[in-house]
C-alpha cells in the first residue's frame, strides 16, 4: 500500500523536492570541503554554501509553499507517514519564521569569527583570547531561545533544536538517575583493575596503508554496502548523507592507537547504516532520513560500542588484525579486547571510554545550563570547568586546552548540543536489551559474523521510519519508553562488573 495517498501531501513533497535537491548539493558540498576540495577552494566554496542557503530559506518561506503546507496541516485522516511529513516540514517554517536573518547572519558571522578565535586560543591554552567571542555567542544564543519561544526555560528552546521535543527537566531526569549511578560504577571498575590495565597497544605505531586495509575488511565483515556506500578521510570523522542510496563516512589516520581509527568507522557505519536502511519509499521526502541527533547517535553508538567495544566482536576481527596489522600477534583475544574496552577516568571526552563518557556531558550540560540562565560570569566559567571536572571525573585540567577549550561547539555557537551524545548512549542501551528480549543474545550474532540479523532487527525496529515519528514517540512506540537512563546503567553494570 502506497505511503502518501493524499492529494495535497503528494502535492508538498512534490513542492519540497526542490529543497530536497538543495539539501542534496550542499551535503555533497560540505562532504567535497572536509575531504577532497582545494585548500584554496575554501573561499568560494563559503560564497556557494551561503548563496544555497539563501536561496533555501527563501524557497521554504515563499507564499506558494507556505500556504501549501497550511492546507496539508488542515487535512483529515492522514495516515502516520503524511502526519509525518506535515509535522517535520511545519517545524522548520515554524523555526525559520520566528528566527529572524539578522541573528541567523550574526549568529553565522560571529561563529566563524569564533572558530578562528578558539583555534588559536586553544594553540595556546589562553581562554582569554576566546573569552569575548564565547560571551557574545551566549548572547546571541539567549536571543535564539526568546524567539523561538519556550514553556519552561529558555535552555528547552535550544535543546529542542537539536532534539525535537526535548526540555531540561528530560535531561535533569536522565542525569539524576545517571550521576550517581555512574560514579558509583566508576569506582567499582577502578577498584577491581580488570579494565583499567594499560595496554602496549595504546602507543603502538602502525602503518597507514596497512589500516586503511584493516577498516576495509571490517567495513566488508559489517556488510558495508559499498555500491550505496563510501570510505574516506577527513581531519575528524564523520557521515554525511545524499540520499538513500548515497551516503559517505570518514575516518583519520594518526599512526598510533589503532582503535582510535578503527572505532571510528564502526561509529560512522552505524550513522550510515540507518540512513541506508530507511524505507526507500521515503525517499527525497522531508521525512527521508533520520529523525534526530539522539536517535542518530545511538545508531553510532549501538555499533561502536555494544558490538564494537564487545569480547566477541574482538575475537571476530583479531584474525584480520593480525594479517594486515601485525600488532595484535602477540596478545591475547581476551587482552585485545580490554584495548578496546579499557575504562580509564581521562580529561579528554572525544577519548573517553563508555564508563565516564557520560560524566563529561554532564560536566557541559550543567554549565550551559548557568550560562543560559545567566548564572555564571565568562570569567568564571574555566575554573568551574575544572572543579566539576575533578568531582566528577576525578581529574583536574592543568591548563585550559584540556579544561573549557577542549570541545569546538561553543565556537561553533551550538548551546544544547552537548546532551543528545547521552541520550544516544541510552538508545543504543535500549536497543540492546530489546535485541536481547526479542531476538536473543546478540554476542552469539556477533561471534558468528551475523550482522545481516542485527541490520535488520534495527531497521525494523528504528531505520525503516525515517522521520515519520517524533523521537519520543519512536521511542514510545518501538521501544515502550522513552529516555530510559536505567537502562544504560544496566548495559553498563552487565558487562564491566562480569568478566
Amino acid at each position: 500500500m502506497p505511503k502518501f495517498e493524499n492529494p495535497v501531501i503528494k502535492e508538498l513533497i512534490e513542492k519540497y523536492r526542490r529543497l530536497w535537491a538543495l539539501n542534496h548539493a550542499m551535503s555533497l558540498m560540505g562532504w567535497d570541503e572536509e575531504t577532497y576540495m582545494p585548500s584554496k577552494g575554501v573561499e568560494e566554496r563559503a560564497v556557494a554554501t551561503a548563496e544555497l542557503r539563501a536561496l533555501y530559506q527563501e524557497l521554504l518561506l515563499s507564499d506558494q509553499f507556505v500556504s501549501l503546507v497550511e492546507r496539508a496541516k488542515a487535512q483529515e485522516n492522514l495516515n502516520d507517514y503524511e502526519r509525518g511529513v506535515v509535522r517535520v516540514v511545519d517545524r522548520e517554517l515554524r523555526i525559520a519564521r520566528k528566527v529572524p536573518p539578522s541573528l541567523t547572519y550574526e549568529m553565522a558571522k560571529t561563529s566563524s569569527e569564533a572558530f578562528m578565535a578558539w583555534s588559536e586560543a586553544k594553540r595556546r591554552s589562553d581562554f582569554s583570547a576566546f573569552k569575548p567571542y564565547l560571551q557574545k555567542l551566549i548572547d546571541l544564543n539567549k536571543q535564539m531561545a526568546e524567539k523561538l519561544g519556550y514553556e519552561e526555560v529558555p535552555y528547552d528552546a535550544l535543546l529542542d533544536l537539536y532534539e525535537e521535543g526535548l526540555r531540561t527537566r528530560d535531561v535533569k531526569a536522565v542525569f539524576d538517575v545517571l550521576g550517581p549511578g555512574l560514579r558509583g560504577l566508576l569506582d567499582k571498575v577502578v577498584s577491581d583493575g580488570y579494565y583499567t590495565v594499560p595496554s602496549p597497544l595504546e602507543e603502538a605505531k602502525y602503518q597507514e596503508e596497512a589500516m586503511r586495509r584493516v577498516n576495509q575488511r571490517v567495513l566488508e565483515l559489517l556488510k558495508f554496502p559499498q555500491d550505496r556506500a563510501r570510505l574516506d578521510v577527513s581531519p575528524h570523522p564523520f557521515t554525511t548523507n545524499m540520499g538513500v542510496n548515497d551516503v559517505r563516512i570518514t575516518t583519520r589516520y594518526e599512526g598510533f592507537d589503532f582503535k582510535r581509527s578503527l572505532f571510528s568507522v564502526v561509529h560512522e557505519f552505524g550513522h550510515a547504516t540507518y540512513e541506508l536502511q530507511v524505507d526507500p519509499e521515503l525517499a527525497m521526502t522531508p521525512i527521508g532520513s533520520g529523525v534526530s541527533l539522539g536517535v542518530h547517535e545511538g545508531q553510532s553508538r549501538f555499533w561502536e560500542n555494544v558490538i564494537g567495544r564487545s569480547r566477541a566482536f574482538a575475537s571476530l576481527i583479531k584474525p584480520v588484525l593480525d594479517q594486515e596489522l601485525g600488532l595484535t600477534k602477540g596478545i591475547s583475544e581476551d587482552d585485545l579486547y580490554r584495548y578496546f574496552a579499557t575504562v580509564r577516568p581521562s580529561l579528554i571526552r572525544t577519548e573517553a571510554d563508555e564508563v565516564t563518557y557520560n560524566l563529561h556531558i554532564l560536566l557541559r550540560f550543567e554549565l550551559e545550563q548557568l550560562m543560559i540562565n545567566g548564572e555564571v560570569k565568562v570569567d568564571e566559567l574555566p575554573e568551574m570547568w575544572n572543579d566539576e571536572s575533578e568531582k566528577l571525573i576525578g581529574v583536574r585540567p592543568k591548563n585550559d586546552a584540556e579544561g573549557i577549550l577542549q570541545d569546538v561547539h561553543w565556537a561553533h555557537g551550538t548551546i544544547g548540543y552537548f546532551p543528545t551524545y547521552t541520550l544516544g548512549n541510552i538508545v543504543a542501551s535500549m536497543m540492546y536489551f530489546a535485541f536481547s528480549s526479542r531476538v536473543g543474545d546478540i554476542y552469539s550474532y556477533v561471534t558468528r559474523g551475523d550482522f545481516d540479523t542485527v541490520k535488520s532487527f534495527l531497521r525494523d525496529l528504528v531505520h525503516k521510519y525515517g522521520a515519520t515519528y517524533a523521537p519520543k514517540e519512536l521511542l514510545r512506540r518501538q521501544l515502550g519508553e522513552e529516555y530510559n537512563a536505567q537502562r544504560l546503567l544496566d548495559y553498563l553494570s552487565s558487562k564491566y562488573l562480569k568478566h
